[in-house]
């Protein structure tokens, strides 16, 4: 009876887990292309035209060609195995909808911050965020079509960030380009340790 009751617990199926990451970084950066590219399940987008109302309080500078924001979040779920979901939640890039950030965050395994090099500093208040509360965090630069390209030294000292926390080039219209960002994120936040696939800097 005793051999009986180990073996069935023995196969007895590892408890579901859902892993919280949240895609933060400043206006037009590209998290909801981030979310829509690498989501399984058709994202839920809370987008919204921009209107004459947010002319002098959105500064399009740079992205004149974006017509719509994000008003609440942005939500993709990423099956890894049976049991085990990465569920990724996509934070509004205005200041005056920050107020969201702390309820999203509750929970979070640590979060990529995206950035755009012709507007580098749009992260700033993202990456002072997670800092401050000790979340674990990567920096994804998306390449832009048309946009300088830096060697990952000159944004992390422009970005003033540790040398432990990773910076990663991609392009998040890529599947492929995004699972290289989220993976090395889970790394990270579980290890502690980078993993950089382009260790220049």
């Amino acid at each position: 009876m005793d051999f009986a009751a180990s073996e069935a617990s023995a196969t007895t199926a590892p408890p579901a887990l859902a892993i919280k990451i949240l895609i933060a970084g400043g206006f037009g950066v590209g998290k909801t292309t981030l979310v829509g590219t690498i989501s399984e399940i058709r994202p839920l987008h809370t987008e919204e035209f921009l209107s004459d109302r947010s002319i002098g309080i959105d500064d399009t500078s740079g992205v004149e060609g974006k017509v719509t924001t994000t008003v609440a979040l942005d939500f993709g779920r990423i099956t890894i195995r049976e049991g085990l979901w990465l569920y990724l939640f996509g934070t509004p890039g205005q200041d005056r909808f920050w107020f969201m950030w702390d309820e999203l965050a509750v929970g979070a395994l640590g979060a990529v911050v995206l950035a755009d090099t012709r507007r580098l500093q749009d992260c700033f208040p993202a990456v002072d965020y997670f800092e401050q509360r000790g979340i674990p965090f990567v920096v994804g630069v998306n390449c832009f079509d048309g946009a300088r390209r830096y060697e990952v030294s000159k944004i992390r000292k422009a970005l003033g960030i540790a040398p432990e926390i990773p910076i990663i080039l991609c392009d998040v219209r890529q599947r492929e380009s995004v699972k290289e960002v989220l993976t090395t994120l889970v790394t990270y936040a579980v290890k502690g340790v980078p993993v950089d696939p382009h260790p220049v800097g």
